[in-house]
């Protein structure tokens, strides 16, 4: 039976898109589950400030009544005037293991790049770097995160098949939190915050919203992160959306901040407790019962890892050494909380300064994802 290919258009539909990873990898002991009432307000035009400068469509693969693929087909405006490209991005791809699925998920999406006059297809990417994004090729055995995205083995080798080449890639670190940290790191950190008479604050969800620190946090990443692979600035409406994302998750001894003598905010580091076991435990499902497994995971009985979501220093005070406050800091909670891993953030292969970070600490690189891109012919 040959496949066809749909364009998403109602409620059901998009439910349908958002559940399909979920039902696919229903069991796998790897796979992280989604959350599909967030997928849903990521794909809503209405609520996601992305769409003010993207253009996207959703597609499901079928043969005959049964959903076999999805894809989303994008185009980011924004980051291709910022990067001088004329690229669209295939994200949220998941299929099963057959050659003609993926292709016509693919196919589906250079058609979408034609009609906007794009040259090139890359991907896995979403809307911003704040979507799943990156093709896991090494590290099927490890367990993801909410974040990353996870794969088949299968993925990959479909697409170098399909004539798709490498076009960037991230590694991850599993990071051993130190049951003490050398002491000539601590006298470090405090040399700095006394040479460049620079504050560590911890915050209330009160704090963020009054002194308006959600922005200040996003406008630091904007600025950290503009360099990096396919990034495009965050617009304010954007900023209000994932402050609302992340204050809903944060447990804030598990934020850090460091302003300079001024009070500007120049580092931060935003982690969480992994919730991966809660996520599987609930396939991504708030209703019935998943709510409970989520707030256990956040407040209660934590896990013994967590997910260094945002790590980011202002260009400007970069090589100074304020990381090594920020990671004081940081670790000396994760050892009071009892944590005894750190799942890193993607970092870009080519990111020395980034990997650098990690050097102090004991710690193995895992996990390694690419980018996928072919020319529109």
């Amino acid at each position: 039976m040959s496949v066809s290919i749909r364009t998403v258009r109602t409620k059901r539909e998009f439910k349908i898109f958002a559940r399909f990873a979920n039902k696919l990898y229903k069991g796998n002991p790897y796979y992280v589950p989604s959350m599909p009432f967030d997928d849903l307000n990521t794909f809503d035009k209405e609520k996601n400030g992305a769409f003010d400068f993207c253009d996207a469509e959703f597609y499901l693969a079928y043969r005959g009544d049964e959903v076999v693929g999805r894809v989303a087909a994008i185009v980011n405006h924004k980051a291709n005037e910022a990067w001088k490209v004329n690229q669209v991005r295939f994200g949220w791809i998941d299929f099963i293991d057959d050659l003609e699925v993926s292709k016509a998920l693919l196919d589906a999406v250079v058609a979408f790049g034609k009609a906007h006059g794009t040259t090139q297809i890359v991907g896995p990417l979403g809307f911003t770097d704040f979507d799943p994004e990156g093709m896991l090729v090494e590290g099927f055995d490890r367990v993801s995160t909410m974040a990353l995205i996870y794969n088949h083995p299968y993925y990959p080798e479909h697409m170098k098949k399909h004539g798709y080449v490498k076009e960037t890639g991230w590694v991850e670190y599993r990071i051993t939190i130190p049951q003490e940290l050398p002491e000539k790191h601590v006298k470090y950190a405090e040399i700095i915050k006394d040479r460049y008479n620079l504050k560590v604050r911890k915050l209330t969800k009160k704090q963020i919203r009054t002194e308006k620190y959600g922005h200040k946090l996003f406008d630091l990443i904007n600025q950290t992160y503009c360099v990096l692979y396919g990034y495009s600035l965050l617009s304010p409406k954007q900023i209000d959306q994932y402050v609302d994302v992340y204050l809903g998750l944060v447990d804030m001894k598990m934020l850090t901040f460091i302003e300079d003598a001024e009070g500007n905010l120049i580092a931060a580091g935003v982690t969480i407790p992994s919730m991966a076991e809660a996520l599987q435990k609930c396939n991504g499902e708030i209703l019935p019962f998943g709510w409970w497994h989520l707030l256990k995971s956040m407040y209660w009985k934590k896990p013994d890892t967590l997910d260094m979501l945002l790590i980011g220093v202002r260009p400007d005070w970069q090589n100074k050494g304020i990381n090594a406050l920020l990671f004081v800091d940081l670790f000396q909670t994760y050892k009071k909380m009892g944590f005894k891993y750190a799942e890193t953030n993607a970092n870009l292969e080519t990111n020395a300064k980034v990997q650098a970070m990690w050097t102090p600490f004991e710690r193995e690189q895992h996990k390694k994802r690419w980018v996928f891109g072919k020319e529109i012919q």
